[in-house]
């Protein structure tokens, strides 16, 4: 998951429903789409999938330990999955893209006055750069209520206009905050943390969001400054500077040589790791789990044949890069189809970190009824939501509901109106007592200790919890590829 994404609303999480009611009646006599589910989760499964894992760890091992977009390890991470997938039989393209890279060249924040004093300080990444040597100007702090920094009435008390914006950070993001203090005339902005000891680590996403200077500054700092501007004015000096460096890398897509163009079902995961760490279960578990179920359909519907067994509705996979960059290449995916190729996409299926060491069972909140974050999905997403609950129902699963708030690879999605869901294990949300009764684990730790770290590796994964997620895929799979009438409801 994305790693200016980190901050996710797992506390608030409620019991989803149990959603009966949504399968047909062809479904629900064991249709063709049932038997052909159940043949899918049959044949794909877990321990088949390991192998899968295995390639990725070797292949971050051989490549200074990650498979991060733009780096040989994630390029290997791609021909390994387009080796596997042509040689099943799939039609197979890369999806090449350009993406920018931020280097930090200067971050500096000195309050002037007697002695002066420096504050640590770290430079927006892709921030607009000051001149050399910084610019020197009155701090002025914008509103702090429950949307700090979010609209331009936070920013009503007076003018800010040439002067340097102090904001605290939450609600709205990093970008929003920038573009806000932009907008209100101020030189520069300096966004502090609501929480902990760490400094603000922010972004405008790329080189063209930068309006402004901007930095990020810890807790105790930001409160520190805005009790020394309530004595009176304050100047500090902002130096920072940074530079876009030009990256490409390639998504992997994949599509049955039968079914209808018009009636696509489609799912994908992200490839690519953080740089700390080979991402085996962030995001290799999701990725080999969907390879595993696309090298299984191949084999049951024969996609190697001339003449492969006929379904109803094409299938699509797709293998992301740049999703821990914020979502990159899942964006450039959906930025560049068609509005008829849009409609043609009938759902989309997410699958990002399926085997958390310390796991949970979580479902999209497709039509939030959990009623916590935000709201529900494209119509159709709450029927998607209620098939993955009724499977989980039938194998005595518990699970719970987890917020539908896009920042994962099927936030592009839903933003056009395609509806989607998934499942998902934790990343670095903390277990409750509650949760750890019902799926066992450890009660006050993270879901995934080694989220986003180097020990996500092949030894800190769940295989119970990878193997039921494979399961859910090949049901979905097998369900919708032959059957959409349930996303009507």
């Amino acid at each position: 998951m994305p790693v200016s994404r980190r901050v996710r609303a797992i506390a608030a999480l409620a019991a989803a429903p149990v959603i009966l009611s949504l399968a047909t009646p062809a479904v629900a006599r064991g249709g063709p789409g049932q038997h052909f589910a159940k043949k899918l989760v049959k044949e794909a499964s877990g321990e088949s999938a390991y192998r899968h894992l295995e390639a990725f760890q070797k292949i971050a091992d051989a490549n200074g330990g990650n498979r991060a977009a733009g780096t040989p390890g994630h390029d290997a991470s791609a021909a390994y999955v387009y080796g596997q997938l042509k040689q099943a039989g799939y039609d197979v393209s890369y999806q090449d893209f350009t993406f920018y890279e931020s280097k930090t060249l200067r971050q500096k924040l000195t309050v002037q006055g007697a002695g002066g004093r420096q504050l640590t300080a770290a430079a927006y990444l892709f921030s607009k750069s000051t001149p050399a040597g910084g610019i020197t100007a009155e701090v002025k702090a914008a509103r702090v209520d429950d949307t700090p920094g979010c609209s331009l009435d936070d920013y009503a008390s007076g003018t800010f206009t040439g002067k340097i914006a102090l904001v605290k950070r939450g609600s709205c993001t990093f970008q929003e905050k920038e573009a806000v203090a932009a907008k209100a005339g101020a030189a520069g902005v300096i966004v502090y943390n609501h929480s902990g000891t760490d400094v603000v680590h922010a972004t405008v996403g790329e080189p063209a969001n930068a309006h402004i200077p901007a930095a990020g500054i810890s807790l105790a700092d930001g409160e520190a400054l805005a009790g020394q501007l309530a004595k009176g004015p304050v100047k500090v000096t902002l130096d920072v500077a940074t530079e876009a460096v030009a990256k490409k890398t390639r998504n992997v897509i994949a599509e049955t040589r039968t079914g209808s163009p018009d009636s696509v079902v489609a799912l994908g995961s992200h490839l690519d790791s953080v740089p700390a760490g080979p991402g085996i279960n962030d995001n290799g578990s999701g990725s080999a789990g969907l390879l595993e179920v696309a090298l299984k359909l191949a084999k049951e519907t024969k996609q190697t044949r001339k003449h492969p067994k006929q379904l109803p509705n094409k299938v699509r996979f797709a293998w992301w890069s740049g999703e821990e960059l914020g979502l990159l290449g899942s964006e450039h995916y959906v930025k560049n189809l068609t509005e008829q190729q849009q409609k043609q996409i009938k759902l989309y299926l997410n699958f990002d970190m399926i085997a958390s060491p310390n796991a949970a069972q979580l479902v999209y909140d497709g039509d939030d009824s959990d009623k916590k974050g935000a709201g529900p999905g494209p119509a159709g997403s709450a029927q998607i939501e209620g098939l993955i609950n009724s499977y989980l129902d039938k194998r005595h699963v518990q699970h719970e509901g987890y917020d539908f708030d896009g920042r994962s690879d099927y936030g592009p999605f839903i933003a056009v109106g395609i509806p989607a869901g998934g499942t998902y294990t934790g990343a670095e949300e903390i277990k409750t007592p509650e949760q750890a009764k019902k799926w066992g684990g450890t009660a006050g730790q993270a879901f995934d200790p080694n989220y986003h770290a180097k020990g996500d590796t092949l030894k800190n994964i769940d295989k119970k919890y990878f193997d039921l997620n494979i399961d859910v895929i090949a049901q979905a799979v097998g369900t919708y590829a032959y059957d959409l009438s349930s996303l009507k409801g």
